[in-house]
């Protein structure tokens, strides 16, 4: 029997983007949140180095890749251990599969944010796990199993404080559930110079990393979704017993681009680089949103505006198409999203400029 998944959501779009398609200066996709500027020269050299690989890589991770990611979070001001992390396909492939390598099914409950990325409750589903939305751990069932969390959000740009964090492991420990914190975004950060809060920050794990998890990618920060390359680092024991599932599956990044992970994590120029060019992208599509009667909520880290004007998000959809713009309704990420739209900032200068003119004029 096939799995009872929901309908793939973007197909829903294709009548918009035909719309949007059809405007005489072209098509701007803010939609989906797809890399458009290059990837970092001593990364593309760095995989290119290591392209004679013909052994099987190592499902753990490399040495160099470990310590990479080690160096990294000690950057941050956490430190972990090899044995605490491991790469990862991307991250999408890791929250689609966390449930099952778990273990989860029937009877088990997965909870994820009320707005929320589609894959941690595809993940549950293809477990054949229930799905809780909810931003309150009061209100987790003893029968929940795993938690996710998602900060900065993902579409919404949320991002949850060290107190909150704190008090949403001490209720998966009580539970005795694993807490996963989707960590994507962290380093594109709007409100100041650090970068926002880790679940794995010693303020928040006070001093015990168990059942606890922080799920990271590559793909926005140094424009490598193309590589699919990620890591997940926390409990050692709950690690060490997904990588011995993920052996079994197959689930490992091949040898170059474990590689260029590890001389991607040692450089933090070309994150600053790029976050200075989303940055600018940014301020002049809220600008353009803001003058055109638009309300932005959060959106405080990210690659995204979270944006309405107080009507179906459909609504809002189709007027953007009809000034050659695709956006992203809010109710793919649940009801919670129905009066707004997600408005990606990867398109080029150009592009958003042009964005940024055409709502001004939709607005005089």
């Amino acid at each position: 029997m096939p799995l009872a998944l929901p309908d793939f959501p973007w197909d829903s779009l294709l009548p918009y983007r035909a719309t949007a398609g059809a405007h005489s200066d072209g098509i701007v996709d803010l939609a989906i949140g797809s890399p458009v500027d290059p990837v970092p020269e001593l990364i593309r050299d760095a995989l290119a180095a290591a392209v004679d690989s013909p052994g099987y890589p190592q499902t753990q991770g490399s040495p160099e890749v470990r310590a990479a990611i080690v160096g990294w979070y000690a950057r941050r001001g956490v430190e972990i251990d090899p044995p605490n992390a491991i790469p990862t396909i991307g991250s999408k492939e890791f929250i689609a599969t966390l449930p099952t390598l778990l273990g989860l099914g029937p009877g088990d409950v997965v909870v994820v944010p009320t707005v929320a990325y589609p894959t941690y409750e595809v993940g549950a589903r293809i477990a054949g796990a229930e799905v809780l939305r909810s931003d309150e751990p009061d209100e987790w069932p003893t029968t929940t199993r795993l938690i996710w969390l998602n900060s900065p959000g993902n579409p919404d740009g949320k991002v949850h404080g060290h107190e909150f964090l704190r008090r949403a492991v001490v209720r998966a420990r009580d539970l005795g559930a694993v807490v996963a914190n989707d960590e994507c975004y962290t380093e594109l950060n709007w409100d100041g110079a650090e970068p926002t809060p880790s679940i794995l920050d010693p303020e928040v794990t006070q001093g015990s990393r168990r059942l606890t998890l922080a799920v990271h990618s590559l793909s926005k920060r140094s424009n490598l979704a193309g590589y699919r390359a990620g890591f997940v680092a926390g409990c050692s024991d709950l690690v060490g017993e997904i990588l011995e599932a993920r052996k079994h599956a197959g689930l490992i990044p091949p040898a170059p681009v474990q590689h260029a992970m590890a001389v991607a994590l040692g450089d933090d120029e070309h994150v600053l680089t790029q976050k200075a060019r989303y940055g600018a992208r940014r301020d002049q599509l809220a600008t353009a949103l803001t003058d055109a009667g638009f309300r932005i909520d959060e959106s405080r880290a990210g690659l995204y505006l979270w944006a309405t004007r107080g009507e179906d998000c459909w609504a809002t959809v189709g007027a953007f198409a009809e000034l050659g713009i695709l956006v992203t309704p809010g109710s793919f990420y649940g009801d919670a999203g129905r009066e707004h739209v997600r408005i990606s900032l990867t398109a080029t200068d150009e592009r958003v400029a042009a964005a940024a003119r055409r709502l001004a004029s939709s607005s005089n």
